[in-house]
């Protein structure tokens, strides 16, 4: 009888790995953007970003010929309140990271997305109850260990890492719990829908006392024209990477597409260590610790990955 043959590997989608390289390169260079927004401070930059990006989120809705989808959304009353919820996390963590870019804490931000995956974990165990492998929580227990001496070495809190971790770590839980009905673009749609009237009413009140930064002129000679339209690139620089990623999801493996997460915060780390911010021998030591729950956390899921396609 013939020997059946071994089944190929199947080939990584170039479209989708491109995307996924591009979406998360883009997010990675966001901490060279907003310094250019100055001396628009971070709520006023998120208020910009949620507006434009809901102006552009629905115009190319529009152009695709997808605006069903977002009113379809918009009727589903349980799924706009969990989007709702998700739209908060999200502009806490779209403040916190501005925050530290612009006060010069973009190492402190790279943390954050680096112990997001960790955080997730967590939150798999704490929200839905599921048991984690011997791995797992090897990984959960350097990372907390990491986080630990950063905060000793430092002799500060890392509020800034913990909070954007917890911020997207719940704004993804969150996003599986309402699953395959809501589309990254219609979903990002609806989710900045939520957040437009207080963005409105906060960027009204800037402009009415004088304090808002649209129309006047930035730092280094930027003329005002300039400004006013980094800030109304906001929305794009936001939507972008979301619609790249989204691409990238489903067109490779899951297991590809948490390996490209690290391309993100990694840039953003060697983008903070390039403009001299601080890191003595307790942070590279904790960042170790971090990055070594990283590697025992893609290692488990890359065998877990394995024993499916071969079970």
């Amino acid at each position: 009888m013939p020997i059946p043959e071994r089944p190929l590997q199947p080939r990584l989608d170039p479209r989708g790995l491109a995307a996924g390289i591009g979406g998360y390169a883009w997010w990675g260079l966001l901490p060279l953007y907003f310094p250019l927004l100055a001396p628009a401070g971070p709520l006023e930059i998120t208020a910009h970003r949620i507006v434009w990006s809901l102006l552009a989120c629905v115009g190319l809705l529009a152009v695709l010929g997808r605006l069903r989808q977002l009113t379809g959304l918009l009727r589903d009353r349980q799924v706009t309140a969990r989007l709702a919820l998700a739209a908060t996390l999200l502009c806490a963590n779209w403040v916190v990271f501005v925050l530290a870019v612009v006060s010069g804490h973009v190492v402190d931000g790279a943390l954050g997305y680096y112990i997001n995956p960790l955080i997730t974990v967590v939150l798999a165990v704490v929200v839905l109850g599921e048991r984690l492998r011997r791995a797992q929580w090897i990984a959960v227990a350097f990372g907390a260990a990491g986080v630990l001496v950063i905060a000793i070495g430092y002799g500060a809190f890392p509020w800034i890492s913990l909070v954007l971790a917890l911020s997207f770590g719940g704004y993804g839980l969150v996003k599986k719990q309402v699953g395959a009905r809501v589309p990254a673009l219609p979903g990002l749609a609806v989710e900045t829908m939520v957040l437009a009237p207080a963005a409105v009413i906060f960027l009204v009140v800037l402009a009415v006392t004088g304090q808002g930064s649209f129309g006047q002129p930035g730092t280094a000679g930027m003329p005002a024209t300039g400004l006013a339209l980094l800030l109304m690139a906001a929305g794009v620089v936001t939507s972008v990477p979301l619609v790249l990623f989204a691409s990238a999801a489903r067109r490779l493996p899951l297991a590809m597409v948490g390996l490209l997460q690290y391309l993100t915060p990694t840039m953003q780390f060697l983008t903070g260590v390039l403009i001299r911010e601080q890191m003595d021998a307790g942070r590279w030591a904790g960042f170790a610790l971090v990055w070594m729950a990283l590697v025992a956390l893609t290692w488990d899921g890359l065998r877990m990955g394995h024993r499916r396609r071969r079970g």
